[in-house]
């Protein structure tokens, strides 16, 4: 991992630990509104590549009615596109799991990740106070979350997407 005063500006801003533990609490917390369980360690390793960049982001159904096997056939590139992100990405991800762990955003538990709800104020409002890009970044990254909680176990997301942990 680059060391921070060695990052590019572009890499600051959309690949920083705070931005990206944004995105998973909103991911996890999206799984919770779907399913009692949690968001799986390997599952938010899938969360970044599909939101950041904007064109799987846009390309994300409007409703979680729409599956994800159903979703990756009528897209056929997406699967190894995102593969190959959430290799380039894990170091990030886990910066971010770091991040959000270190600070209370996001708590480690056996069965995944819990967003902690305390946060839900000071999120919304940062979110309120955001650019149009940043709130459907997290606005993805919820749907994204209750979208894996209707897929089923983390290990049917991950062979659906061709990915191995």
């Amino acid at each position: 991992m680059t060391s921070w005063a060695e990052r590019s500006h572009e890499e600051k801003s959309l690949l920083n630990p705070a931005f990206c533990a944004f995105l998973l609490w909103n991911a996890a917390r999206g799984y919770a509104r779907e399913e009692t369980g949690r968001l799986s360690f390997e599952e938010s390793f899938l969360i970044l590549p599909m939101v950041l960049h904007r064109e799987t982001r846009e390309g994300l159904p409007h409703t979680i009615r729409t599956s994800l096997a159903v979703w990756l056939d009528e897209n056929p590139l997406v699967r190894g596109r995102v593969e190959s992100r959430a290799r380039q990405l894990v170091s990030f991800t886990k910066e971010a799991l770091t991040f959000g762990g270190i600070h209370g955003l996001i708590h480690f538990e056996e069965s995944g990740l819990h967003a902690d709800i305390a946060w839900t104020g000071i999120v919304n409002r940062k979110v309120n106070e955001s650019s149009d890009e940043v709130k459907d970044c997290a606005k993805r990254a919820g749907f994204i979350g209750r979208w894996f909680a209707q897929t089923g176990g983390a290990a049917t997301v991950l062979a659906l997407l061709g990915v191995r942990p």
